[in-house]
């Protein structure tokens, strides 16, 4: 454990993975081929919505955003995540850490109110067809999607600077790959209750409501098409859904257990736990962006399978961690 003697802390020490120096290696290669993946993928999807009219409707420019919003994402903290597994304690300044934090934060915010918007046009492409065109016009969308990330800015602005304003006195190293929030508000030496206080109305409003919100529409969703009498017609319509509910799954499954309840700064768990923690937190940050494949016109996409594996090479060396 390090310890600073000045009463102003100036930088943090990220241990990542350091006491697992076999698995660092394996964890790099990993993550830096999914990396390169989640932008050549998102990167295509992205150019080829721009440059095709025909996929200029509400359903591909959310998914544009969504896209957009990942490599954002991703190339805030993945960087940062492979130079921690090339270095045994990786050393960043306050306000870098404080800087990938808003970033990250502002990132999955937003994500959270943009998927909650995606299951609303789904709701209405899906249960009311017909009038799809003129609910969901140009200035309906545009709006849901600018609501998405103004909401997703502001509320990291708040994290941010309830974080910055902490006194960091003592312990300066987080047991994680990443300046994440719960990491870091561990090594607070003051009370974090605002902070705290300030989380739960956050996971209120960006985790909880949106995901009401899906579940809510998704169950008139499945009402609707189960009406259909066609089988191929039931089959198209889940079909527009599957790559919504496949990041929907992965996203607020992983990030639940992370988010969900804040903890304390007494509630410090071993190092074992912290590094479990973050890689969870660290599934849901590479996974959810490579949702591509399983979008409907990606289903050909042989990827599908790499991203799968790839899924399971993560859960099987999280398994490993915990033992």
């Amino acid at each position: 454990m390090e310890r600073t003697n000045d009463s102003m802390l100036t930088e943090f020490v990220l241990v990542g993975l350091s006491a697992h120096p076999k698995l660092q290696t394996v964890f790099f290669v990993l993550i830096l081929w999914m990396y390169l993946l989640i932008l050549l993928e998102n990167g295509i999807l992205i150019s080829v919505i721009i440059y095709d009219s025909r996929l200029h409707t509400p359903m591909y420019f959310f998914l544009c955003n969504l896209s957009f919003l990942d490599i954002c994402y991703t190339s805030s903290s993945v960087p940062l995540i492979l130079d921690s597994f090339l270095t045994v304690r990786k050393r960043v300044s306050f306000s870098g850490c404080m800087a990938q934090m808003f970033l990250s934060f502002a990132m999955g915010g937003t994500e959270c109110v943009l998927l909650g918007m995606m299951a609303l046009d789904r709701y209405v492409a899906i249960c009311y067809p017909l009038r799809y065109p003129v609910i969901m016009s140009k200035g309906a969308y545009v709006s849901m999607a600018a609501v998405s990330w103004l909401t997703g800015l502001t509320n990291s602005v708040v994290q941010t600077s309830l974080a910055i304003r902490l006194p960091f006195c003592a312990n300066n190293v987080i047991n994680h790959f990443v300046c994440e929030i719960l990491a870091i508000l561990k090594l607070a030496c003051a009370d974090i209750s605002i902070n705290v206080i300030s989380m739960a109305g956050s996971n209120l409003i960006f985790l909880v409501i949106p995901l009401l919100v899906i579940s809510i529409s998704y169950v008139f969703i499945v009402a609707t098409i189960l009406k259909i009498p066609s089988t191929e017609g039931k089959r198209k319509a889940f079909s527009t859904c599957s790559a919504h509910l496949t990041v929907v799954i992965i996203f607020y499954g992983t990030i639940f257990s992370m988010y969900a309840k804040p903890k304390s700064k007494t509630s410090v768990g071993t190092d074992n736990q912290d590094i479990v923690d973050a890689l969870i937190s660290l599934f849901y940050g590479v996974m959810t962006p490579l949702k591509v494949p399983f979008s409907p016109d990606f289903k050909r996409n042989k990827t599908s399978s790499l991203v799968c594996h790839n899924m399971a090479c993560l859960l099987c060396l999280t398994n490993l961690i915990q033992r």
